[in-house]
């Protein structure tokens, strides 16, 4: 009588069936294990260790050209400058003059003509007057000429008084500079210089006359006499010198 299939998977179960069965069992276990590892030792490669964050770089984007708009030149024209003309002042502008360097006064004197002394110098002691008939000084002394002598200027200078004198007729006074004058007396009415004429030294100023009412009694003569610094000195200090 044939036995079932029951029974039949039965005895070989109970014989070498089991120990095939056993092998089978160990090989699907062998397998999910290998088929378990592998899938566990993908996800560690896959993912990181730790648990850590991944980082994602985003590269940096690349900034766009920037384009500087260049701005025109511009000249600029210059302008015509007017021209202001200059402003003439109507009032002239004061000249300095130069001032001129003191002239030094002459150590000596020539003789305005040449003769005799008739009256010397005095100023200290009164001398007879026999014009006056009288006791008077006499600053200057009286030299001895025809009348017509012409009569030279004793130093370079500047004939600065022609006059008339009550007493002593038409007068020349020079000044020579340094405070040092000169007066020639008893000339000729009419006189050769004028007032500012420069003369140097032996010029003809005038000639001798008979001008002077304070000395008429006397011989024909030029009255000579000089001032320094407005005091009269003894012209025959200078005319000897």
């Amino acid at each position: 009588m044939k036995k079932s299939f029951y029974h039949r998977f039965s005895d070989f179960i109970e014989g070498k069936g089991f120990y095939i069965v056993l092998a089978l069992c160990l090989a699907a276990i062998g397998l999910s294990g290998w088929f378990l590892f592998s899938s566990l030792t993908g996800e560690q490669e896959e993912q990181p260790v730790g648990g850590t964050a991944s980082i994602t770089v985003t590269p940096a984007p690349t900034p766009a050209a920037t384009v500087t708009p260049v701005k025109p030149t511009v000249t600029a024209t210059p302008r015509p400058t007017a021209t202001v003309p200059a402003v003439v002042s109507a009032t002239p502008s004061a000249t300095v003059q130069p001032t001129p360097t003191p002239k030094s006064a002459p150590t000596s004197l020539t003789w305005p003509v040449q003769g005799e002394v008739l009256t010397s110098y005095s100023v200290e002691t009164l001398a007879y007057d026999v014009t006056m008939a009288d006791w008077r000084t006499h600053a200057g002394v009286d030299i001895a000429a025809a009348a017509g002598t012409e009569v030279r200027a004793p130093a370079s200078g500047v004939v600065v008084e022609v006059t008339e004198d009550v007493m002593l007729g038409t007068t020349v006074v020079i000044d020579h500079g340094g405070d040092l004058t000169t007066t020639c007396a008893n000339l000729a009415s009419v006189p050769t210089v004028e007032v500012g004429d420069e003369v140097t030294v032996g010029d003809i100023i005038g000639s001798v006359g008979n001008t002077a009412i304070a000395e008429s009694a006397l011989a024909s003569h030029l009255h000579f006499s000089v001032e320094r610094e407005g005091q009269s000195v003894d012209p025959m200090e200078l005319l000897n010198g």
